[in-house]
């Protein structure tokens, strides 16, 4: 025989205290989720670890505390690991590169390769440098940092009842499988990249809305301090668009977006302003030069099939993906196809070798402005006398570039 508290308890336990439907559960839980995305993009990513946005204090402790109450995160932990990430990238010491250890290891492992950097005290001195040292963060959600995720779990059962714990589930393991498995696995092993970037870095999607924007990983890896993480027109940056918002109403201050080519009257000869702009702009007129290569290559491809050149074509087509990426990213196992590929096609070697006598001249570091400013001249002149019109359109590119 069942007693009041006992029919109670039953009923809570069935339906909570809000008696929510199925699809208003898995509404707030999506809700709930993306908060938490964009408090981790927002305030831990683009403000506290790359500083491209100042947050007024109402956002950035709101962030602070939902980010307590719903993933245990520690802000200075969270900085350290990410800014090491980026300072030792795809080496031995790169806390989650799937390149060191391995794609499997970050996509399954990714909280435990996490948990083991935030604990190193190495790792948080040298890196977790300028962020909150107030009051709450030494008083409560450093030390308490597991007290959070509890009142949520209370939170969700008191509105749910049972099923409370499986929407905290879900909350729990967001952040581990989109930031520590996707976005710092997919985002260096798989997917489409804009810039030739020096790491493995890439886009998982251009539609920057599930995880934030930080999908467009490749973009992030280039421009680092940007505040904006979209960079082509086709692209989408959901948290851009939130923190325009909260430009707009006075509670942030965007300090950094990417760079944009500015092209002024084509000089003479480049100078060394020339080369500063180059150097500024270098992504961005590389991804322009590897428009040129893929043309060239897709003509070229188209002549060849037109020739009856089949085994050509298909030799071609092995590598064509290959063509417009710095020498070192190529897999050894292609290196000959493409050297053999370049010897069959002058046209497209050139390009190909061209490029890389252009990347020469801004990495290098053992000579003066000057030097360097001359050894882009050479280039231009080189260019211009080469015959190839892509080559000789660049070369006037270059020297129409400003800082």
């Amino acid at each position: 025989m069942s007693s009041p508290a006992v029919d109670a308890f039953l009923t809570w336990a069935d339906k909570g205290l809000v008696d929510a439907s199925a699809w208003q559960i898995v509404a707030y839980t999506l809700l709930l989720t993306h908060i938490t995305i964009a408090s981790v993009t927002i305030f831990l990513h683009r403000s506290q670890a790359h500083r491209s946005l100042d947050l007024h204090a109402i956002p950035s402790h709101f962030f602070r505390f939902w980010l307590w109450l719903t993933t245990a995160t520690v802000t200075k932990q969270w900085v350290a690991v990410h800014r090491k990430h980026h300072a030792k990238c795809e080496t031995a010491e790169d806390p989650h590169s799937p390149v060191a250890h391995g794609i499997e290891t970050v996509l399954l492992r990714g909280r435990e390769l996490y948990a083991a950097e935030a604990a190193n005290a190495e790792t948080l001195k040298k890196y977790g440098h300028n962020t909150p040292n107030d009051w709450l963060e030494n008083r409560l959600y450093t030390p308490h940092a597991t007290l959070g995720i509890f009142l949520m779990l209370a939170i969700d059962l008191a509105l749910f009842g049972a099923i409370g714990i499986t929407v905290w589930a879900v909350q729990m393991v967001w952040i581990p499988i989109t930031a520590a498995g996707i976005i710092n696995g997919l985002g260096h092993w798989w997917g489409y990249r804009n810039f030739e970037a020096a790491d493995a870095s890439t886009n998982v999607s251009p539609w920057g809305i599930l995880i934030g924007g930080e999908e467009l990983h490749n973009n992030h890896h280039t421009y680092p301090t940007s505040a904006k993480l979209s960079v082509k027109p086709y692209e989408f940056d959901i948290g851009w668009g939130y923190i325009r918002g909260l430009e707009m109403l006075g509670l942030a201050t965007v300090r950094k977006v990417p760079p944009r080519l500015t092209l002024g009257e084509v000089k003479p000869v480049a100078d060394v302003k020339t080369l500063e702009a180059i150097a500024a702009h270098r992504y961005e007129l590389m991804a322009s030069y590897a428009r040129e290569v893929r043309a060239a290559c897709a003509t070229e491809l188209n002549r060849l099939k037109g020739d009856g050149q089949q085994a050509a074509a298909e030799k071609l087509a092995r590598v064509r993906k290959w063509l417009h990426r710095d020498e070192d990213k190529v897999p050894a196992n292609l290196r000959t196809d493409l050297a053999l590929a370049l010897a069959d096609n002058p046209k497209l070697g050139k390009l190909i070798a061209m490029r890389e006598e252009l990347r020469q001249v801004w990495t290098k570091t053992n000579v003066s402005a000057e030097q360097l400013a001359h050894e882009l001249q050479a280039w231009c002149q080189k260019a211009e006398a080469s015959g190839i019109q892509a080559l000789q359109e660049f070369s006037r590119k270059l020297r129409a570039a400003h800082a």
